[in-house]
């Protein structure tokens, strides 16, 4: 029996990356290849016969090269989409060569404390509440879909339903209050859910796509049947931020109490400019494509609909008596998300982290701001481009996010 030639396709893997992560500056943005292109290079009949890891690995990178865009450039303005830094790729490789499962504790004990450690130092670097529930997530797809799941199981059970039992059908109908810019993962994750778009209530947006606090206040008041309004915690086109710690929260006082089965969820986006005490009025995307996080502030709330109706420390999601969760340990990982096997991606986050530090997280907060700024400033100069803010022409830099450029 031959044994694996790890040796060589590790070694043909890590020159090709390399040489593509040192190219990046020079390198084109746009992919050149075409589809038909592609998929005659890549396609093809399923071989009949084996081929040596590292031909593969060669033959891979010849033919998906002219395929690949230069998402990681500093000149990649296409989409919000994550870089990655030194000590995340290489933690991400190792989790990989690693191959544990982060379901359970049991089979991967490293992976469950690496996700709680790193999701605490979130928590502290984006001033989240202290015990707060963080799952690890694929993308902002399944982050959304993770906290409506949570707000529906919430408000549901307020107004004496048990949707972990019962499920959907004859449930009281819920309102999904949501801003006219809301990112498109809140739609299909509630198509997910079954609860449909018709449930959907849009909420008036002003020009940079914030939420308006009067147009939410007057909502509310049409109805007392449970709702969830999902604010914005970073608009992916202008960067502006629903006032979620301030107007929204107080529309109505009813609504500070949690009263009639209502809750106040903050989904579509991230908050990395919390980070930063000079733009901690800021936010942005603090998700890349390796992986996500999604924030619950009660730990009872996540375990009461992602807990296993067969787990048999809680059972349908009762979470009272739970030996793991009054330890503090992540002996089931699988309870912070909807995934039950997955990929570690713990590893690269805090590798991230730990390189990094406070300091360094902060310092590229404050600079990729200030060349956003710098961005901004350079096209309001020009003769044919007009940068606004909250509906103002800028003639000087003013604070970020909430800039954006018209013709």
């Amino acid at each position: 029996m031959n044994e694996p030639d790890w040796k060589g396709a590790l070694a043909e893997a890590f020159e090709h990356a390399l040489a593509y992560l040192e190219g990046l500056p020079a390198r084109r943005i746009a992919a050149p290849a075409t589809l038909a292109g592609l998929r005659a290079a890549l396609g093809g009949p399923l071989p009949e016969r084996p081929l040596e890891a590292r031909e593969v690995i060669e033959d891979l990178v010849l033919t998906a090269d002219p395929g690949v865009v230069a998402s990681g450039s500093g000149r990649f303005f296409g989409f919000v989409i994550g870089g990655a830094t030194p000590a995340a790729l290489a933690a991400d490789w190792l989790a990989s060569t690693w191959d544990q499962n982060a379901g359970l504790y049991v089979i991967g004990p490293s992976a469950s404390v690496v996700e709680e450690v790193a999701g605490e130092w979130l928590a502290e670097l984006l001033g989240l509440p202290i015990g707060v529930s963080v799952g690890f997530v694929t993308g902002a797809q399944m982050a959304n879909f993770t906290a409506l799941a949570a707000a529906l199981h919430d408000v549901l059970r307020r107004v004496g339903w048990d949707l972990a039992a019962d499920g959907l059908w004859g449930a009281p109908r819920v309102r999904i209050l949501a801003g006219q810019a809301r990112h498109g993962t809140i739609d299909r994750a509630l198509r997910f859910l079954g609860v449909g778009k018709t449930a959907i209530v849009e909420v008036e947006s002003d020009d940079q796509g914030r939420m308006k606090p009067e147009a939410l206040a007057a909502l509310l008041k049409e109805s007392e049947g449970p709702a969830i309004v999902c604010t914005q915690v970073g608009n992916v086109n202008s960067g502006a931020i629903d006032p979620v710690a301030g107007d929204l929260r107080d529309c109505t006082p009813a609504w500070r109490v949690g009263a009639r089965g209502r809750r106040l969820r903050a989904v579509g986006g991230g908050k990395p400019a919390a980070a930063s005490s000079a733009h901690r009025s800021g936010a942005g995307r603090f998700m890349g494509d390796r992986c996500a996080q999604v924030a619950q502030r009660s730990v009872r709330l996540r375990l009461g609909i992602l807990c296993s109706p067969r787990c048999p420390s809680c059972g349908h999601g009762n979470t009272r008596g739970l030996p793991h969760a009054q330890r503090r340990r992540r002996a089931r990982p699988l309870d912070y998300n909807p995934e039950h096997s997955r990929r570690a991606r713990g590893f690269a986050v805090y590798a991230a982290l730990r390189a990094l530090g406070r300091e360094g997280v902060t310092e590229l907060v404050e600079r990729c701001c200030a060349l956003a700024g710098r961005f901004a400033d350079q096209l309001a100069a020009a003769d044919d481009i007009e940068v606004t803010q909250s509906g103002r022409t800028q003639s000087s830099p003013g604070a970020l996010p909430g800039r954006r450029w018209r013709r």
